[in-house]
């Protein structure tokens, strides 16, 4: 800690006088915590010209960069880059409605309307926004050279449609027999009203985060949490779309245990197996698989990435329609794909009750998957990302996306790594892309009726081998950090076994959990100074770190609140090498019975005046004394004066026949204390007066300014507790108690 080396010295080396921190505030002219009086709230939220153009520059950042953008450096590279990200719109956008048990359609809609909507808003240049495929990447680092990405906001919202609106709500009799089949035209109207409202509700809680300056609530998904998360939610994909692959019908399920239930189904049904869309999709990814590793393998050499997805939905699309696989081999198609758009819904408020957990957490993935893609560009272009207005312009691509009939998104990281090595610089690719899809929308989507669903689950299912490389992690974490460790393997077996709501909320419990257990389980240390140097070391990990004669100086490796600071206070005990409480135990004893033969010499005393009142009575009793009347057990030193109003000097544990500490001082390192709280503040005034018992003065070296000021609010100082007892650095505090003692301790009393 910078503190740590404040007026520090080399020992043996000449120094001036040793400042307490009651003598620093002196000399240093300590300031008073300022106070904001109500009127300068009101001028700080004072409305003006120049405030509301600051205001809406930055909500809208588009006004800011767009009157600057460099036409003729960037326009080019944009098109090309938005073009390219457009083709790979495409397919994603149909295999992510599938995924989201919603028509193609949707899809569509969600890779249009929301790019376009984050052109206006968003601050990050190469963010590509849509539906989402999950990062491979570590959190806020690109650290995975395969971009394997994954759907995980649709699946969770997949989960969603299945548990709320399921398909056995709209079975319907054939012809008047007891054949049934399912209504699927309002299976899916329902279906996209219910997502809808769930997208809408996304983006309030978005945009009311970012609003509030809640972007630091995606901190509490760390990197383990994240990978777990992510790796398990693929597990809840692959097993999703092996009915596509296998041409099999299977029930809906979902809450716990749905994915073993789904995929137990499965298995009894494999004897029923397509097998023209099995082989259907064994071909679509063995070839999607085999160009994607050449696009990687030559991807220095490539202007951009062979768009194999979008080719193989243009051939599977073309033999589907001139061979009819759906009436010859019973493969299922995707069917209509409406062109054109639809005017605005109103999303149905009767679901906000059902869904509003579920909304609140996609709204946090989500946009913890869109800030660490724009943290990792904006270090690398040299711009920066407002992680508070990112968190909006998500929150109002959802928002007003929900009346469009499109399913909540993200940002994507293939496609964004598309854009960046594309030649794309700013969101006006984005646009670009947008307009690829709106030209789909309206004129061509309606000629991928007879796509293959098979085809969009082998799409699915390929760009999972980023997800599943995660798996090296527990390797990893073994052999680094068996705490993340544990909180990846919670977190996966939570979300396999749980589902993808409750696992989330559950593991991110988890993960909390374990921040306090190791508040709870500091390492604590005993420091010695480290030969020739005035640094101080934990003795026992450094051979050259030597205790200081007649001082004790305790450090713990984590702050102090109520939850720790009773095992705080007793490792000190502990650590100190005496059993402080047994000790303070026995002179109290010992005080009791001194108390009694005071009584009992006073007594004495005054009987003896009776007969010889002018001569003056002295008793001195020791252990070795064997004269009965003057000698109590277990009592070393009793001298009384015959003197009127005399009183007898303070006992101490040398006169009291105690066992005395090998050491005169304990120095409170408080380095790593960030924080104290009631609980905290009164165990500390105890250690202070419990060491005062057994005759060892107590010190506080390296508090944070910050920690000072909250002992000051709780009247942690008094008479017998001063600010002389507190140093800025060890060193100074072992200096001083090597030159002179503590005025505070001749002041302790032991009534605190």
């Amino acid at each position: 800690m910078a503190a740590e080396m404040v007026l520090s010295r080399r020992p043996g080396q000449p120094h001036s006088e040793v400042l307490s921190e009651a003598d620093l505030e002196e000399l240093g002219q300590r300031k008073p915590p300022s106070k904001t009086s109500t009127r300068d709230y009101l001028r700080k939220a004072r409305c003006s010209a120049s405030t509301a153009k600051s205001l809406l520059f930055r909500f809208i950042p588009v006004l800011r960069w767009l009157p600057r953008y460099p036409v003729k450096d960037w326009l080019l590279g944009d098109i090309a880059s938005g073009f390219s990200v457009g083709i790979m719109h495409l397919p994603q956008g149909l295999a992510y409605a599938l995924l989201a048990g919603l028509p193609p359609v949707t899809g569509l809609y969600s890779s249009f309307y929301p790019v376009f909507l984050y052109f206006f808003f968003g601050t990050s240049r190469h963010n590509s926004v849509g539906p989402s495929w999950m990062p491979s990447a570590h959190l806020g680092l690109l650290s995975c050279v395969f971009p394997g990405p994954f759907a995980v906001i649709s699946v969770m919202i997949g989960s969603l449609t299945d548990s709320l609106v399921p398909s056995d709500d709209f079975l319907e009799f054939v012809n008047g027999t007891n054949v049934t089949v399912v209504n699927e035209a309002q299976r899916d109207a329902a279906r996209v009203e219910l997502v809808a409202t769930i997208t809408v509700l996304t983006g309030i809680f978005q945009v009311a985060l970012g609003l509030l300056q809640f972007g630091f609530v995606v901190t509490y998904l760390s990197d383990p949490l994240v990978r777990g998360y992510t790796t398990a939610a693929s597990v809840h994909v692959l097993i999703s779309q092996l009915k596509n692959v296998f041409g099999v019908s299977v029930g809906e399920h979902s809450g716990p245990l749905s994915l073993f239930v789904t995929f137990i189904e499965i298995c009894k049904k494999l004897p029923e197996t397509n097998v023209g869309t099995l082989v259907t999709a064994i071909i679509a990814m063995v070839a999607i698989f085999i160009v994607k590793e050449l696009n990687h393998k030559f991807s220095a050499k490539l202007p951009m990435p062979i768009p194999i997805e979008l080719i193989t939905i243009i051939i599977s699309t073309g033999i589907s329609y001139g061979v009819n696989l759906n009436s010859k081999f019973g493969i299922s198609v995707v069917g209509n794909i409406p062109s054109g758009m639809k005017p605005p819904v109103v999303p149905n408020t009767r679901y906000f009750g059902q869904v509003v957990g579920n909304a609140f957490a996609i709204a946090v993935v989500g946009y913890a998957i869109c800030i660490s893609l724009g943290k990792i560009f904006a270090l690398k272009h040299g711009y920066k990302v407002d992680s508070n207005q990112e968190l909006i312009a998500l929150g109002l691509s959802n928002f007003l996306g929900g009346f469009f009939q499109c399913f909540a998104i993200s940002c994507s990281m293939s496609r964004s790594l598309v854009q960046e090595s594309t030649g794309g610089n700013s969101q006006v690719a984005g646009v670009i892309s947008s307009l690829v899809i709106l030209v789909t929308i309206l004129k061509i989507g309606e000629l991928f009726h007879d796509l293959p669903k098979a085809i969009l689950s082998a799409i699915i299912i390929i760009n999972l081998k980023g997800m599943f490389k995660q798996f090296t992690d527990f390797r990893t974490l073994w052999k680094s950090n068996r705490v993340d460790l544990m909180i990846w393997v919670v977190t996966f077996v939570a979300t396999l076994l749980l589902n993808l709501d409750i696992g989330l909320g559950a593991s991110v419990a988890f993960a909390l959990l374990t921040v306090i257990f190791r508040t709870q389980l500091p390492h604590y240390s005993i420091l010695g100074r480290v030969t020739d140097t005035d640094v101080y070391k934990d003795v026992a990990e450094y051979e050259k770190a030597q205790e200081v004669p007649g001082i004790k100086i305790f450090r713990s490796s984590s702050t102090i609140y109520f939850a720790n600071v009773e095992m705080y206070s007793d490792a000190l005990k502990k650590k100190s090498g005496i059993n402080v409480d047994r000790l303070i135990e026995k002179k109290k004893k010992a005080l009791k019975k001194l108390k009694k033969q005071q009584k009992k010499a006073q007594k004495e005393k005054a009987k003896r005046k009776k007969v010889l009142p002018s001569t003056p009575l002295s008793c001195w009793v020791s252990p070795q004394d064997t004269d009965a009347e003057c000698n109590g057990p277990g009592v070393a030193v009793i001298e009384l004066s015959g003197e009127e109003g005399g009183t007898p000097p303070e006992p101490t544990l040398r006169s009291l026949g105690l066992p005395q500490p090998n050491f005169h001082a304990v120095i409170l390192d408080f380095s790593p204390v960030n924080f104290v709280d009631t609980v905290s503040i009164k165990i500390l005034k105890n250690i202070f007066k419990d060491f005062h018992e057994i005759e060892v003065d107590v010190f506080v070296a390296s508090c944070p300014a910050s920690v000072f000021a909250q002992l000051e609010r709780g009247n942690f100082f008094s008479s017998t507790i001063t600010k002389h007892c507190f140093f800025p650095s060890v060193n100074d505090a072992v200096l001083h108690l090597n030159g002179r003692t503590c005025p505070a301790s001749e002041n302790l009393s032991t009534k605190m």
